[in-house]
């Protein structure tokens, strides 16, 4: 036979969960129902009286303490008659909240842990956690960080009411938790009348330690006169460690980002020079994600005496290794080129060191290291600004070949192909000369357009590439750039595979 009814004693001795006999409420908003909800749901009941307390009590049927429909007197007064439980600190009461906050299955940890997982951002964690916490376990909280000066910074505030938000963190700013502060679980001075007037409550501290480090704190609060139970500590305790470990994770991020971001900037420079009557535009994009330079790499430079470098290059590999030869690849192009080599001498140069890096990976790692090829267009142009145009002087090495248009759309290679760099160390190079007339220009591009894919198809198929650029007659140089670049990103419906790089240099008429 299953159970009808229930009889529930509130002694003194629970103050937490004592039934106001204050009939009208003048307590306050939501509280204060007392007898009315003995009345209307218990029936019977009566007063207990022992030589060290005084208990009410009262028989209630099971049915009645089912929700009734939204908004009816029944569901306000169960909503109280819970609400009393749930703050109450019987041990019975404290059992049914933590089953009901950390269920056998863990559901509630479950849920924070996969909430936190694979945040990068700290701010964004401590923003997650006023969802957590707020309402299930507390009325407000609040999540200081620690700062590189030393100091704690608080970076969220959380509240069960949006309006208080505001007034809250003006209450808790001014006194933050101690850097250092080592804790689980601590009284913190409820925060003057941030609640609302009149309102006191409690308030926890917990430090957010991981990795051995102080990273900040956790603070609750719960309005009421009762003290948070001890399961709504440890809950709360668990949860401050997951906090912890996501930023920690977080920071280490961050940490590697700025170390990764500041290494790549280094690898490419950092504007292309100004030359006297031709315009200069590049387009750079990095296939991998979250990355600024790729295996790709570009650079124009001054030699002095109206003379200026050009190179686009690509090295073999997308992983960072490829990453750190493209930085090797231009500073030594520029040591060489400043110290007088010529262009076929430079790309000689460059050709012995690639095979030298190649074979001395081999000598550390064995035969399954990956030897690096390079790819590269080098040149070097003179112009003086007048209305001539420029003198180049190109080579190429394993890469696609420049190509050169005139105003009448006219497009033609200006190279012949050679050998990839670092595959054989004797391999000789030869550079071609030629004028860009006003109007003229010259494209190089890296395979990442020539070899953009549609299915079996590439884009430089039966001289793709060259069609487009024979419909760039008459741009400068940023359009050419722009227009070879949409059309790369137009031909195949897939994402870019591979890293885009795109120079143009065009000679103004003018």
């Amino acid at each position: 036979m299953g159970i009808e009814a229930v009889r529930v004693e509130v002694t003194d001795a629970q103050p937490a969960g004592r039934i106001s006999s204050d009939p009208v409420g003048r307590r306050g908003a939501g509280r204060g129902l007392g007898l009315q909800l003995v009345g209307a749901l218990a029936e019977s009941w009566g007063v207990t009286y022992r030589r060290t307390e005084k208990a009410v009590w009262f028989r209630v049927a099971v049915s009645a303490l089912q929700p009734r429909p939204s908004g009816s007197l029944n569901e306000a007064m169960h909503r109280e008659l819970v609400a009393a439980e749930i703050f109450s600190a019987s041990r019975q009461a404290d059992e049914r909240r933590t089953a009901g906050w950390t269920d056998p299955g863990g559901a509630f940890l479950a849920e924070a842990g996969e909430l936190l997982a694979g945040q990068l951002d700290e701010d964004m964690v401590a923003a997650l956690v006023g969802q957590l916490l707020v309402p299930r376990l507390a009325d407000w909280c609040a999540v200081w960080l620690t700062e590189d000066t030393g100091g704690m910074r608080l970076s969220r505030v959380w509240h069960s009411e949006e309006r208080k938000v505001r007034a809250l963190r003006l209450a808790l700013e001014p006194d933050p938790p101690p850097a250092d502060l080592r804790t689980v679980g601590i009284p913190w001075p409820w925060p003057g009348e941030a609640s609302g007037p009149g309102r006191t409550g409690s308030a926890l501290a917990f430090s957010l330690v991981a990795g051995g480090t102080c990273l900040g704190s956790l603070v609750i609060g719960r309005s009421g006169a009762t003290e948070m139970t001890s399961s709504v500590a440890r809950t709360v305790e668990d949860v401050a460690r997951r906090v912890a470990q996501a930023v920690f994770t977080a920071r280490q991020y961050t940490r590697q980002t700025s170390i990764s971001n500041a290494l790549q900037r280094k690898q490419l420079p950092r504007s292309l020079a100004d030359i006297p009557g031709v315009e200069a535009a590049i387009v750079y994009e990095p296939h991998a994600v979250g990355q600024t330079v790729g295996g790709d790499f570009y650079d124009l430079f001054p030699l002095g005496g109206n003379r200026w470098s050009f190179m686009l290059g690509d090295v073999q590999g997308k992983d960072p290794e490829a990453m750190s030869v493209t930085g090797l690849t231009r500073h030594l192009v520029r040591l060489l080129a400043r110290e007088g080599h010529g262009v076929a001498s430079v790309l000689r140069k460059l050709n012995a060191t690639m095979a030298e890096e190649s074979a001395e990976a081999v000598a550390v790692a064995g035969e399954g290291a990956r030897p690096r090829f390079l790819s590269v267009v080098y040149g070097e142009l003179e112009a003086d600004g007048r209305a001539e145009g420029a003198h180049c002087t190109v080579a190429s090495a394993g890469h696609p070949p420049p190509l050169k248009l005139s105003p009448d759309g006219g497009v033609v290679p200006v190279v012949e192909p050679q050998l990839l760099l670092g595959i054989d160390e004797s391999a000789d190079f030869v550079a071609y000369p030629f004028d860009l007339a006003p109007g003229q220009s010259l494209l190089c591009v890296t395979d990442g357009v020539t070899e953009r894919r549609n299915r079996a198809r590439q884009l430089d198929d039966d001289d793709g590439l060259a069609r487009i650029f024979a419909d760039c007659a008459g741009m400068g140089a940023a359009a050419v750039a722009e227009r070879v670049r949409q059309a790369t990103h137009d031909f195949g419906p897939e994402p870019l595979d591979d890293d885009l790089a795109i120079l143009v240099l065009h000679a103004t008429a003018d």
